[in-house]
């Protein structure tokens, strides 16, 4: 079996095996599996935006691949593929981190970044919800190097099986206890802060994607107790584009009764309308009322990436009692 058919197999068993999780042991109870905004996240964001955003990103990548003649040193293709893989993981989680940090501490990093902080619910799905620059800009920078330095073809097909799947497992509504793990392993206790719109500045914590050691290290871990603090809302406070699934008006709520395909097609059309919208949505003008988003605290404001430590960590409690 070809590489890319059971790296895809995986994928797909993951999103069927994460949705099966989040009914049987829900972390907020009551949150709708099929949510407002489930297929436009699934069919805008996550096949078609990926499927185009795939052919332009490795038709670059092929670019470079030809005109640079790097990849014939093939510099680490005699590593093992666990190795290759093992590398790539690390090396690119750690810039994720730091390219994370920063774009909650930029004024245009945070216009592209933000859309993926728009959806209302945090589950297996809603992670696919990014700007195409985004993850034009991330992607780009995660596959050039695999390609330029002559990996093994499968290890790109490897490496995006597991940063998909772990993906989908960070941003899931399960309610899951990873403990003292949470001291290297990223998982949704920690990253569903990093998502959420309290009145703290939770959202400017908790950056890494895989391996959480990186906030620990940095300082911006934040990880309260679950029994005294949990987060209250998802999402940003503001007007973004939103998908209009049951925002028909009057006129197409008449059209759409009388045939059930033009019911689907005005769905459609509208959710097209507000992908593009939100696109085009992150080059609008930054508003003042919006600074205290990126500028948590005074050394943010000059540029630097801010640190934030919990009032509640009871990952260093724990120990102290230990």
């Amino acid at each position: 079996m070809e590489v890319l058919s059971w790296t895809s197999i995986v994928v797909f068993g993951s999103a069927v095996l994460f949705l099966i999780l989040e009914k049987l042991f829900p972390y907020t109870k009551g949150q709708k599996i099929f949510r407002e905004g489930f297929f436009y996240d699934f069919i805008l964001y996550t096949i078609a935006q990926s499927y185009i955003l795939g052919l332009i990103i490795f038709g670059l990548l092929e670019f470079l691949k030809t005109n640079t003649g790097i990849y014939k040193y093939s510099l680490i293709g005699d590593w093992p593929i666990w190795v290759q893989v093992l590398f790539f993981l690390i090396t690119h989680d750690l810039y994720i981190y730091w390219f994370h940090r920063w774009q909650h501490n930029n004024k245009f990093l945070w216009r592209i970044h933000e859309a993926h902080h728009s959806p209302q619910s945090v589950d297996w799905l809603s992670g696919s919800r990014s700007h195409a620059f985004e993850i034009l800009i991330n992607q780009t920078i995660e596959f050039a190097p695999i390609i330029l330095l002559g990996a093994a073809p499968v290890v790109p097909a490897i490496k995006g099986m597991i940063d998909a799947v772990w993906g989908m497992y960070i941003h899931s509504n399960i309610n899951v206890n990873s403990g003292k793990l949470q001291y290297f392993i990223n998982g949704p206790e920690m990253h569903r802060w990093h998502h959420s719109d309290d009145e703290g500045k939770e959202y400017q914590s908790n950056y890494s994607t895989k391996l959480a050691i990186w906030d620990w290290v940095f300082g911006t871990a934040y990880y309260p107790d679950p029994s005294v603090k949990k987060p209250q809302q998802y999402g940003i406070a503001r007007d973004m584009p939103e998908y209009p699934l049951s925002e028909l008006n009057e006129k197409e709520k008449s059209l759409a009764q009388k045939n059930k395909f033009i019911h689907i097609v005005l769905v459609v059309v509208k959710d097209i309308y507000v992908y593009l919208k939100q696109l085009i949505f992150a080059f609008r003008r930054f508003e003042s009322k919006e600074e205290a988003r990126i500028t948590p605290n005074e050394s943010s404001s000059k540029g630097e990436p801010a640190s934030h430590t919990g009032d509640y960590n009871v990952l260093a409690r724990e120990d102290k009692e230990a």
